[in-house]
């Protein structure tokens, strides 16, 4: 799968830092956007194979996590704000509900951290350097479990530590919420399914 590395927008050139306030003001156009280095990232689209596990995963495992009370699964519209002042959206961030304590409603801003579960759904515009930044940043923001799924490939990488992937899981095996999300368990075929009518 060739990798390119994401677009930096017109406005990353920028000397001055983006603020949140800033950031949440761009304009809905169908982009995505990180904040990397106080630049812009504009992380482009995705296609509908990308869409598709992403919207399928958000729907299994969203109903899981609610029937549960466990917390709360994100989408990637949502920003994380870590604590070098980057922004990131993983494709689907699930935070659990121990980390919200005190809250009565869910701020219209950024959360502070990386999310206990982050899952990234790989992209022909993402690069192995990209997506090894991403893992060491969510891992450093409180990342405790991060799936890197491979759709073309139809394989997972489940990590625990930035270090090195801890499995990896192919379309017999079963996806599994461990002690993050606990009792949640998938198997990875119904996401790579074949199109069927």
């Amino acid at each position: 799968m060739p990798l390119t590395q994401p677009r930096p927008t017109p406005e990353s050139s920028a000397s001055s830092p983006w603020t949140d306030a800033a950031f949440m003001a761009l304009p809905n156009d169908g982009h995505r956007y990180e904040i990397v280095n106080h630049q812009l990232i504009d992380l482009g689209n995705s296609g509908a194979l990308h869409g598709y596990i992403c919207s399928t995963l958000m729907i299994l495992l969203g109903s899981y996590i609610r029937s549960q009370k466990l917390g709360f699964l994100f989408d990637s519209s949502t920003g994380f704000k870590m604590q070098n002042g980057n922004t990131r959206s993983p494709d689907l961030a699930f935070f659990a509900k121990d980390r919200l304590q005190g809250l009565t409603t869910l701020p219209t801003g950024f959360l502070e951290g990386a999310p206990d579960l982050a899952v990234e759904v790989l992209s022909p515009g993402n690069t192995v350097e990209e997506i090894d930044g991403k893992i060491t940043k969510y891992f450093a923001n409180g990342t405790r479990l991060m799936w890197v799924i491979n759709p073309q490939q139809r394989y997972i990488l489940v990590y625990r530590s930035p270090q090195e992937p801890d499995r990896l899981l192919k379309t017999t095996d079963h996806l599994d919420g461990e002690d993050v999300i606990i009792g949640f368990q998938l198997p990875i075929a119904e996401l790579f399914q074949e199109l069927e009518f």
